[in-house]
């Protein structure tokens, strides 16, 4: 047996917290070098539509209300994803056009497919592909106009949380529906988000049970808050929670609306404000990226104030979300 005096002992614990501490460093670098390395949407250049509404309303302003458009700069200036649903009549010839234009622009292009039957449960955005058979045939042309180049789909808003409005059979045609859009979707190089609500509507097991059942395992992630107005801190802290349930997936926020979140929970047409600027920098592991996909200034529907209907652009109301912003 080795008895240590008291000066030694003093040296070899100064030895052993100095070894302690170099190791300590070695999780911290591996874990932003993992955060990094597992974000795919990490250093790709988001696109600004030159030719988007907001542009031309700005223009259209630029002489006799110079502030205004001004205000709508803000919004023109920033990149937006584009929406694909049943208003186009070839959806594998407006996808592979979208791409084409983005990829020119050395950008990476970020679409939303928002075309599922009994879609918004015949709410303001109410249509949708009327059969299952309709949606995987729409589902696939859609993937091939990808032609295989990498591309963000954002797949199906509200119709995963909103399902409570649908017959057991057929929820269980959505989520098998949603299913096989991932499939079809990832095998043509698509990165993909399965739309998950937000913060406020369904409960962390709720929507992660959903999300399982729509094979968010093959996905990429989820995406949440998409034409809403809530907070970051409130969805990033639902989003953990979520995302613990379901493997540790990342996920993306909708930021185009929530910079001063929704006056009494209103959220059509809300007097909101303009959110953090899009971008995949978002100082979180698990957050991939800030996502303006809602186009600030397209209404919400007609909120039963005989407001524009919905997708509609509302050059009034987008001045008032960049004025607010």
């Amino acid at each position: 047996m080795v008895t240590l005096n008291a000066k030694q002992i003093r040296v070899l614990g100064r030895a052993v917290l100095a070894v302690a501490s170099a190791l300590a460093l070695v999780p911290v670098a591996s874990q932003a070098q993992r955060s990094t390395a597992t974000n795919p949407l990490g250093g790709s250049r988001l696109y600004v539509d030159p030719n988007s509404p907001a542009r031309r309303s700005a223009e259209q302003l630029r002489r006799t209300r110079p502030a205004d458009a001004a205000a709508l700069e803000r919004i023109a200036s920033q990149p937006t994803a584009k929406w694909m649903g049943d208003w186009n009549s070839n959806i594998r010839r407006d996808v592979q056009a979208a791409v084409a234009a983005v990829s020119r622009a050395g950008a990476l292009p970020v679409f939303v497919a928002y075309n599922i039957p009994n879609r918004d449960c015949g709410s303001y955005s109410a249509g949708g592909q009327r059969s299952a058979s309709g949606y995987k045939r729409w589902i696939r042309e859609f993937a091939e106009g990808l032609s295989g180049r990498k591309a963000v789909v954002i797949l199906e808003p509200d119709a995963l949380a909103g399902a409570d409005c649908l017959k057991p059979a057929q929820r269980a045609e959505r989520f098998a529906l949603m299913r096989d859009a991932v499939q079809v979707l990832k095998a043509k190089n698509a990165v993909v988000y399965l739309d998950a609500g937000h913060a406020r509507w369904q409960r962390p097991e709720v929507i992660a049970s959903r999300l399982s059942e729509s094979a968010i395992d093959m996905a990429d992630g989820f995406a949440l808050n998409i034409s809403n107005y809530i907070t970051n801190p409130a969805n990033i802290a639902y989003g953990e929670q979520v995302s613990r349930r379901v493997g540790g997936k990342h996920f993306i926020i909708d930021t185009s609306r929530n910079g001063i979140g929704s006056a009494n929970g209103e959220w059509c047409n809300a007097q909101g404000a303009l959110g953090r600027a899009p971008t995949t920098q978002t100082g979180h592991q698990l957050v991939d990226a800030f996502l303006w996909v809602k186009l600030p200034g397209e209404s919400d529907g007609e909120c039963g104030r005989g407001n524009p209907r919905a997708g509609q652009w509302w050059t009034e109301y987008a001045i008032g979300l960049a004025r607010r912003g």
